[in-house]
């Protein structure tokens, strides 16, 4: 198993393309160069054993076959048109030269390459005849001989070293993604603070841990956020269980303190409460998680007039002067959520006067929600779209709110591709934005 994954690593296939690409280079490029320089010293001798021919034949068209007789270092034979032997040099005593085209033939151990020339009108011919000429060519040979032997050593150490060279540099290249990967097998969920060493060659080895410790760094942030929910919704749901346990025990135990009604009211209202949270949590979760609900075609300029209607109710002042025709594509029960959650957040911190209003323009639906309250700090505007963020813990826990009533503002309008921004309203008080895109 070690030896399959280490012959299927990075550094293995690596080295082994380099290699037989190598060799295959240099194998087709050593015979390649080997054949060119047989080939030009043959040709090199062929011209040689031409020209020596040439120079013969004239020699014995004008002397006769003596010019061939009297030679003593050199391969040569008078031959007639029958192929007979009519003159012949010492070297080339007791053999027979055929005459044709250029060829190598073995003469006393030793390798020639002969070359033939036609004659005319010689002494002692009855016709024409050819003059064959041999060139000893066991130097070229042995030349060529060496530089195949070289060759044939040269291109496997070549291979060697490409490959050593390759195992080495590849080695040395993956050595920081080994130790990334050491570093990330120690990264456990408590762990999340602990970064991969960044390499400084500024390669792509480098990029990919930059580009790990940054997720790292979300997964850390993320796992943090989500500690501090859980933590944050255990004492939210933990909350209104208590007072309803104290109640109960202080009914049990002091019955003359408290009545069956007064009991039931207080479980009543912490009841809700509870239930409150537990369907924001629910929808919070959703939004995360990408779950699509009804799409529809929704008018907004309605469901911001209900919601103006609901709060005059309540005794405030209303300003719906602003509320302008508008309609989306999405959620009718989700955009109503969204009216709801700003406006009871408006009417909880206002000091008697809350403006609405809807606009359509530009491919967009703007609606804006204010207050003449307090307002929200410049430094709070992007915490209090957190889950469970009270700026004003007191009074946000009187008026029954669990603070998810802004991250859910957030959630929706992501989810819808808009956004939601805070502002400071005409009064000083809060101005939230909420942008979504207009009905086709």
């Amino acid at each position: 198993m070690g030896a399959e994954r280490r012959f299927g690593s990075v550094r293995a296939r690596t080295t082994l393309g380099a290699t037989l690409v190598v060799a295959v280079a240099l194998a087709v490029g050593a015979a390649a160069f080997f054949l060119v320089l047989r080939g030009s010293v043959l040709a090199g001798a062929e011209r040689t054993a031409e020209a020596r021919a040439e120079q013969l034949a004239q020699a014995v068209e004008a002397d006769g076959a003596d010019a061939v007789s009297v030679l003593d270092d050199e391969v040569v034979q008078l031959l007639d048109d029958a192929g007979d032997v009519v003159a012949t040099s010492d070297e080339a005593e007791g053999v027979r030269l055929p005459p044709g085209d250029p060829s190598l033939v073995t003469v006393d151990e030793e390798t020639v390459l002969l070359a033939s020339e036609d004659v005319e009108s010689v002494r002692g011919l009855d016709g024409d005849g050819h003059v064959v000429v041999g060139v000893p060519i066991d130097d070229e040979l042995e030349t060529l001989t060496t530089v195949g032997v070289m060759l044939a050593v040269a291109v496997p150490l070549i291979v060697a070293l490409v490959a050593a060279t390759t195992w080495f540099v590849t080695g040395r290249a993956l050595r920081p993604v080994t130790r990334i990967r050491r570093e990330v097998d120690g990264i456990t969920a408590d762990r999340l603070d602990r970064r991969v060493p960044v390499p400084e060659s500024s390669d792509e080895i480098a990029a990919l841990a930059t580009t790990m410790n940054v997720m790292l760094d979300r997964l850390d942030r993320s796992a943090q956020a989500q500690r501090a929910f859980v933590s944050d919704a255990s004492h939210e749901l933990r909350s209104p269980l208590a007072t309803i346990r104290q109640h109960a025990e202080l009914a049990q135990t002091y019955p003359q303190t408290t009545s069956v009604s007064e009991l039931a009211e207080v479980v009543h209202e912490e009841g809700l409460r509870l239930q409150g949270i537990v369907d924001a949590l629910l929808l919070l979760a959703r939004l995360s998680e990408g779950a699509e609900d009804t799409s529809e075609a929704v008018d907004v300029d309605d469901l911001a007039l209900a919601e103006a209607s609901r709060l005059r109710a309540r005794g405030l002042e209303i300003d719906s002067a602003g509320i302008g025709a508008a309609r989306v594509c999405g959620s009718g029960r989700l955009l109503g959520q969204v009216l709801r959650n700003l406006c009871d957040n408006a009417a909880r911190h206002a000091a008697g006067r809350v403006s609405i209003a809807t606009r359509e323009a530009d491919g967009e639906v703007v609606i804006t929600v204010e207050d003449d309250g307090a307002g929200i700090p410049e430094a709070e505007r992007e915490r209090v779209f957190e889950r469970f963020v009270r700026l004003d813990e007191a009074r946000a826990r009187d008026a029954g709110g669990s603070g998810l009533g802004l991250a859910i503002v957030q959630g929706i309008a992501s989810a819808g591709g808009g956004t939601v921004e805070v502002g400071d309203s005409r009064w000083g008080g809060a101005r939230f934005t909420v942008t979504l895109p207009a009905l086709p």
